[in-house]
């Protein structure tokens, strides 16, 4: 019932590799914490068998990138899908400049989505609307943006790093080699490191950057390198899911652990509301086995989830 994490490969959706891991493990309960879209590369979560459990706790884990933002050209799915709409020329830009610019998206922020995504408005999805040429309002959804380093800039993306160091994720000339989609032309090229919180997009903060130095943009690509506790240098290949080992559900939360005695343990399991003093959420445990994900409001104890 492991959780794994796997390295996706370039233009597989991640419904594809969720279809991959069911034929590879030998069930249809297989899920993700969390959609990358075909173009980008790295770390995808999978929930397998009983693990699908944990998925719901998992899904606000916070994100690392490396993302090529691609300046001076613009597409309707704002990455290398395509094809460039808009084009303006892109003047020259100081490292002081960009790092200025980037600086302004740190923290709680008001983002709006690409048309081209899965988000449903009135039943409808917004990348099904759009690619029938239409477009759906969608609404700015709030989310956080810890830290934006600035990498380098680049004439283009091909002159851009592709090698980088797999404990820090900086480029380096040996390590891990990532791959991008075919450029869509050549373009001054932002290498950019991301830590975000859930529900950013990195394609809207592409076309949100460009739009600061006032130019279109797009994600000319991106990888993912960090989810929780899941870090690309660890995770699995396509080809090896089926004897990938991964991590038990306890291992997979990442939340503080009360260690549970039995009478403790009965009466979550029974769904009452023991008193605690602790705040926030917790993994509760009996003898080293998961029994409960809870809420503490400093009094009492909410269940979540609790496991047999």
């Amino acid at each position: 019932m492991p959780v794994i994490a796997v390295d996706k490969p370039l233009t597989l959706t991640s419904h594809d590799v969720v279809n991959r891991a069911r034929h590879a493990r030998g069930t249809r309960r297989v899920g993700h914490t969390g959609t990358l879209d075909p173009l980008a590369t790295g770390v995808l979560v999978l929930c397998v068998d009983d693990s699908t459990k944990v998925v719901q706790f998992m899904e606000a884990d916070s994100k690392d990138y490396l993302a090529w933002i691609s300046l001076g050209a613009g597409t309707p799915t704002l990455d290398a899908e395509g094809p460039v709409e808009e084009t303006a020329p892109v003047p020259p830009l100081t490292e002081a400049e960009v790092k200025a610019v980037l600086a302004g998206f740190l923290g709680p922020q008001a983002q709006v989505p690409p048309q081209y995504s899965a988000i449903q408005v009135g039943g409808q999805r917004a990348y099904a609307v759009a690619r029938a040429g239409g477009a759906l309002d969608l609404p700015a959804r709030s989310i956080v943006i810890h830290e934006l380093e600035l990498l380098g800039i680049f004439p283009r993306v091909q002159a851009a790093p592709h090698i980088f160091e797999p404990q820090t994720w900086r480029p380096a000339e040996t390590g891990h080699t990532v791959t991008l989609p075919d450029a869509l032309g050549e373009f001054p090229t932002l290498l950019v490191w991301a830590q975000v919180g859930s529900g950013t997009y990195l394609r809207s903060l592409a076309r949100d950057v460009g739009a600061a130095l006032g130019v279109p943009a797009h994600l000319a690509g991106l990888v993912r390198t960090r989810v929780g506790r899941y870090d690309l240098k660890d995770a699995v290949a396509l080809d090896d899911l089926a004897g990938a080992e991964g991590l038990p559900d306890l291992a997979a939360l990442d939340f503080p652990v009360i260690e549970a005695d039995e009478r403790l343990a009965r009466e979550l399991r029974q769904g009452k509301r023991p008193a605690y003093e602790g705040a926030g959420r917790f993994v509760v445990t009996l003898d080293g086995d998961l029994v409960a994900v809870v809420d503490g409001d400093g009094e009492k104890l909410k269940v979540v989830r609790a496991w047999a």
